[in-house]
């Protein structure tokens, strides 16, 4: 559990620093911005790996179990999940009224993917990993609300072509993960 928790420590680190304008303008001057973004690619990616293995880990140790949810939250998850991968879709989409709309697609599915898996696992590894995910997306949207960045609502205009490659990319990717890339990236099958 160690790892995992070290893992998390070192990748909301460097997720808090663009939370902090002074701090990363600070860090930006001193490294270079070429220097500022290697620093936090490595910290964030040191960290993720870290989370990876650690939970892993924690599972196949046996994580303790702090709730047993029941089965039919699975079929929930399964369906709050559809829009997370349309709204991944939708933060790297060009325009698109979905961006538009919901200014940061990328926090709000990282909110969703976390309340999801909630619901689906209630061991103590489980519970540890997505609820820092979890908290971290709504200090993140809180942060960005005060900084006063708007996201994808600066686009000047919205495209139709970015929420159809948002909503058939999505739709896509959701169900490669539900018939291959779940059990092949995380070791768990979904169905």
């Amino acid at each position: 559990m160690s790892i995992l928790i070290s893992g998390l420590i070192l990748f909301f680190a460097a997720h808090v620093v663009p939370m902090r304008p002074a701090l990363r303008a600070g860090l930006r001057t001193k490294l270079g911005e070429m220097g500022y973004k290697a620093a936090f690619s490595l910290v964030s990616l040191t960290g993720f790996a870290l989370i990876v293995y650690g939970y892993g880990e924690a599972r196949m140790a046996g994580s303790p179990l702090l709730y047993d949810p029941p089965v039919w939250l699975r079929h929930v998850t399964m369906l709050v999940m559809v829009p997370v991968f349309v709204l991944l879709v939708a933060a790297y989409a060009p325009g698109g009224r979905i961006k538009a709309g919901v200014k940061h697609p990328m926090v709000l599915a990282v909110k969703i993917w976390a309340v999801a898996h909630l619901l689906a696992n209630g061991d103590q590894a489980s519970v540890l990993l997505f609820g820092a995910f979890l908290v971290w997306g709504i200090v993140d949207r809180i942060s960005l609300k005060r900084r006063g960045d708007i996201g994808g609502a600066a686009i000047a205009v919205p495209s139709k072509s970015g929420d159809a490659i948002a909503i058939l990319a999505g739709l896509a990717l959701y169900a490669a993960f539900i018939v291959v890339l779940h059990e092949w990236l995380i070791g768990v099958p979904v169905v």
